[in-house]
């Protein structure tokens, strides 16, 4: 989901745009650049999920004058990546969209705060979760981070922008919860079964792509 038209007030916006930027300098402050920069399996990885996001983003209904869906795939990624790389090669996949006219640059950061930024932390802080209760079967890492995460976040995401929509007072409350929040089940589905599908075939057939994945864990 996303937003096509500027939606926001003033304020909001100023806010939506320090959050976004404290985020940003949060993750970049987590890459470790040395890594990415040696590693070229990682540079494939990184650049190669940037693209393929970016064309996943084409592919979107609207919902609403100024809203779209689409499925995000950043729960994937932040398996792959982590969740700071993940954050970047979702920004530029951002770009993507901005300069093939999806969505405005100047919603730029609250569309990379709603699509990118939050799913990458809110999958991170399920996968942590999942470390700490130490489970032992594989399938824990692909149901609970990938499917049910991939479903989480979307509904987390959801919920943040119908508040800000809310707040800002483009659509009333009733008209986002007949309109669009009941309908967010249905969004969760799919989003799940996409990135819980690739992360099982990756889990499957290249492990090591994965560089959240401690594979002793389950041995």
């Amino acid at each position: 989901m996303g937003m096509t038209d500027n939606l926001l007030s003033t304020g909001q916006w100023l806010v939506t745009l320090a959050l976004f930027l404290l985020i940003l300098v949060q993750a970049a402050r987590s890459v470790r650049w040395s890594n990415l920069r040696s590693d070229n399996a990682l540079q494939h990885s990184f650049f190669g999920a940037a693209v393929v996001l970016g064309f996943i983003w084409q592919l979107r209904a609207g919902i609403y004058p100024g809203l779209a869906i689409h499925i995000f795939g950043i729960t994937a990624v932040t398996l792959i990546l982590g969740w700071a790389l993940a954050v970047f090669a979702g920004l530029l996949a951002l770009v993507i969209t901005v300069i093939t006219g999806r969505e405005p640059v100047l919603m730029f950061a609250a569309n990379g705060l709603v699509t990118v930024m939050v799913p990458a932390l809110v999958t991170q802080g399920i996968m942590l979760w999942e470390r700490h209760r130490n489970f032992r079967n594989f399938f824990a890492y692909i149901f609970f981070c990938g499917f049910f995460g991939a479903g989480i976040s979307v509904a987390v995401a959801g919920l943040l922008m119908c508040l800000m929509l809310w707040v800002s007072g483009v659509y009333e409350f009733s008209e986002l919860v007949h309109d669009y929040l009941r309908y967010l089940p249905l969004f969760m589905i799919p989003e799940g079964f996409v990135n819980g599908a690739i992360v099982t075939g990756l889990m499957v057939f290249h492990p090591e792509r994965l560089t959240t994945l401690d594979q002793r864990r389950y041995r």
